[in-house]
């Protein structure tokens, strides 16, 4: 980098794709020892019963000195927390973990190993809790002294158990698939293909129908059809000839379509299942109208599932519906997840074995917020986790009730329990940033984005509010500087503050997913065919006159706070990475690895 850049460039750092990311590091002399911390979190993938933690533990031969067997210490940490009093199953793991600690509830493994090369082997660690019914705990955790928000926080864990597919409520459900113009070549090969296989999974008494639209809308059928492998095969015929990319982009009115055709359903959970890889001028107007939509009772209204495709799509819109419909979203942000992310989401949405689920005792709280605002279903492709903070006092005991697939009434009591060996606010932090920027777009609240800021700040999670900058501290030039201001001072000349410093600020790009792209949605730009840098949010725009000259839309308090982070030891110092969807270990798992070279 050349020695007269500003520190403002954006081009040292940033997301090469959805999976990578990269951060250029300064020239630094020979023989330096460089050390890095990186610090993320991401969820645990839950499948068939099992929690699984995958951690990218590969490293090329190229990062082995050359020339020289230097012997090099791996090591790996994983402390495990279940529910409380479970018992634990350890299913597989990747490297010889040693068990250090053994609890109910709770586990410790430790992998040490002085190796020649570093690892090849991606770390893997899979365990399981069994139980044979719905269960859950609800932890509380008293605000530390110097949280922003002085409300206690408390975390619902609801576990569905080793349910039987038998025991799944029927599904009427309408998928709503985009087929604009942007939604050619692969991309819409792999959504054909990713619904056909839905449609082979869908149970003989489900129902169902598709609407495929760009700047119109085509039916597969106007009533919905039961899933007879007649008509599963008829409807991939249809799906063959009318998955044709073309046209503009038109959300609304086949929505409206869709959940008018299920207002009528009895005896099932109805479903919408929107994919769209667009952005829509409309999209606070549409959230209006499916709010509007939705009923209050015993019925079951109906649920939205969305699903987004590259960046161009407003992902804080598709995440704001299916809160309103009391779903879920996901999204594949390169064109090679589309598939099995799509189905993984179908998938949770068929195995739906919980609905219309409530806590008794929200309503006796004081200065109550609850993450996900709308509490989605439970299904048994995975737990549901709802967060928040309250002031007032839990019972010793919280009875969450919900409808049962024979529709039947059910209730379960949580004991409450007080968070101890689990960090509650970090674990819950990621997914109540995501639902609290959701809300500020739809609202256009600047409070609410502030929020998010705060909490951003205080968790160490990135969000569309906040940036990230690296910190370079040159000990040497520091030194020499120092020296050259004590003779200057000698000679009476003026001095320098910002050489005196010997410090850096890069500033790296924006590295949230922004709120979508009308101008690429309107020119059918393919997802991935061009680098987008996210909308700047209006936050930025009324930053300090102090980054005035850094950025016009840094916030200052921002850059203090990540470079608090800094490690100084280095010669080149690297602000903590937070990157993934979510909590690390969640309720279930707060797992720490720590890999650390031969020089600790």
């Amino acid at each position: 980098m050349d020695d007269n850049d500003s520190g403002t460039s954006l081009q040292s750092g940033g997301f090469v794709n959805s999976n990578i990311f990269t951060l250029t590091i300064p020239q630094i002399d020979g023989g330096t020892n460089l050390s890095i911390k990186i610090t993320w979190s991401q969820k645990l993938v839950y499948a068939e019963g099992e929690y699984c933690l995958n951690v990218p533990y590969t490293f090329p031969d190229f990062v082995n000195p050359a020339g020289k067997r230097l012997v090099k210490k791996e090591k790996i940490q994983v402390n495990v927390n279940a529910l409380p009093g479970s018992e634990i199953l350890c299913r597989a793991m990747s490297h010889r973990l040693k068990e250090m600690k053994r609890h109910a509830g709770s586990m410790a493994f430790l992998y040490e190993a002085e190796v020649l090369s570093w690892s090849t082997t991606d770390f893997r660690f899979s365990y399981a809790v069994p139980t044979s019914h719905i269960n859950g705990t609800l932890l509380v955790e008293a605000a530390s002294v110097n949280d922003f928000d002085q409300r206690d926080m408390f975390y619902i864990y609801l576990s569905p158990g080793d349910i039987k597919r038998d025991k799944v409520f029927r599904k009427d459900i309408i998928f709503v698939i985009d087929i604009s113009g942007s939604m050619q070549g692969k991309l819409i090969e792999d959504t054909k293909s990713a619904l056909s296989a839905a449609l082979f999974n869908l149970n003989p008494d489900d129902s169902f129908s598709i609407i495929a639209f760009n700047s119109e809308s085509c039916l597969f059928s106007k009533t919905m059809e039961l899933a007879s492998k007649e008509t599963v095969e008829r409807a991939i015929e249809w799906i063959n000839v009318n998955f044709v990319a073309g046209g503009g982009t038109n959300i609304s009115h086949p929505l409206n379509t869709a959940i008018e055709m299920l207002s009528s359903a009895q005896s099932s959970v109805p479903i919408v299942f929107l994919v769209t890889d667009g952005t829509v001028d409309d999209e606070r107007q549409i959230c209006s109208m499916v709010k509007s939509r939705m009923t209050n009772g015993e019925s079951i209204c109906p649920r939205i599932y969305t699903f987004g495709i590259g960046s161009f799509c407003n992902h804080y819109f598709l995440r704001m519906l299916a809160m309103i419909g009391r779903g879920h979203y996901d999204a594949a942000l390169d064109v090679d997840s589309v598939e099995p992310r799509m189905l993984a989401l179908f998938d949770k949405a068929s195995s739906l074995v919980l609905a219309n689920i409530t806590v008794d005792i929200f309503d006796d709280l004081d200065e109550f917020e609850v993450h996900p605002s709308h509490i989605p279903d439970l299904s048994a492709r995975g737990p549901l986790t709802i967060t928040g903070r309250y002031k007032g006092s839990f019972p010793e005991c919280v009875k969450v009730k919900g409808i049962l697939a024979d529709f039947s009434n059910f209730a379960v009591d949580m004991k409450i329990e007080t968070a101890k060996d689990i960090p509650l606010q970090r674990v819950s932090a990621r997914d109540q940033i995501e639902h609290l920027t959701a809300q500020a777009w739809l609202s256009e609240s600047k409070q609410i984005e502030q929020k998010v800021a705060k909490l951003s700040l205080q968790a160490g999670f990135l969000s569309e509010y906040t940036r990230m900058v690296l910190l370079e501290n040159d000990h040497l030039k520091k030194l020499k500087e120092s020296a050259g201001k004590k003779e200057a001072l000698k000679k009476g000349q003026p001095q320098n503050a910002e050489n005196v410093q010997g410090q850096r600020m890069i500033l790296l790009p924006q590295l949230g997913i922004g709120f979508g792209n009308l101008k690429a949605t309107v020119e059918n730009t393919p997802p991935g065919d061009v680098t987008k840098l996210p909308e700047v949010p209006e936050i930025f725009k009324a930053a300090s006159n102090c980054c005035s000259t850094m950025c016009s839309y840094c916030c200052c308090m921002c850059c203090i706070d990540f470079c608090s982070r800094i490690n100084n030891q280095c010669a080149t110092a690297l602000t903590q990475l937070c990157i993934g969807l979510g909590c690390f270990g969640c309720i279930t798992c707060c797992s720490e690895i720590c890999c650390s070279g031969n020089d600790g």
